[in-house]
């Protein structure tokens, strides 16, 4: 996590604080369309058989709700819709729960992190990178219009 954080801090940070909001948040919006990944804890084989379907499930769909969401965000953003703020809201909310929802599940109720199989990949590196994405966008939401380049 903290990795992610000094690369956002760093290097994406200043880049989408200087563009216009609408295309910052629609810039952070497009990596959160990457969610389905998480649906890959329903694939067998990718995962161990002993995994807890009802996780993978939850991560599953949480996270394919999260992309839909994003991609809904990305696109009301660029029509300029008036919907546009709330939805991105309703977004990252959504996604900043749905993650620390599956690292609480999957902390408390999967003991052997070994039964993630290849799907390991996603809480060590991915959710990581998904949670600071999450953060920027809240400082980008909650940054008084005056401090934002205007659309």
């Amino acid at each position: 996590m903290l990795t992610s954080a000094v690369v956002a801090s760093v290097y994406v940070w200043p880049l989408v604080r200087a563009m216009p909001r609408h295309d910052a948040l629609r810039l952070l919006a497009a990596f959160h369309a990457f969610r389905f990944l998480g649906m890959n804890f329903m694939v067998a084989g990718f995962v161990s058989p002993e995994l807890n379907p009802g996780f993978a499930s939850e991560v599953g769909w949480g996270d394919l709700i999260a992309a839909t969401l994003a991609l809904i965000s990305m696109a009301v953003l660029s029509w300029r819709r008036s919907i546009a703020i709330p939805m991105v809201w309703i977004f990252n909310i959504w996604g900043t729960f749905d993650l620390l929802n599956a690292y609480y599940v999957g902390a408390t109720k999967i003991r052997n992190p070994g039964l993630f199989g290849a799907g390991i990949y996603i809480p060590a590196l991915y959710v990581p990178l998904l949670l600071v994405g999450h953060a920027l966008i809240f400082m980008l939401l909650l940054k008084p219009a005056s401090e934002t380049r205007k659309s």
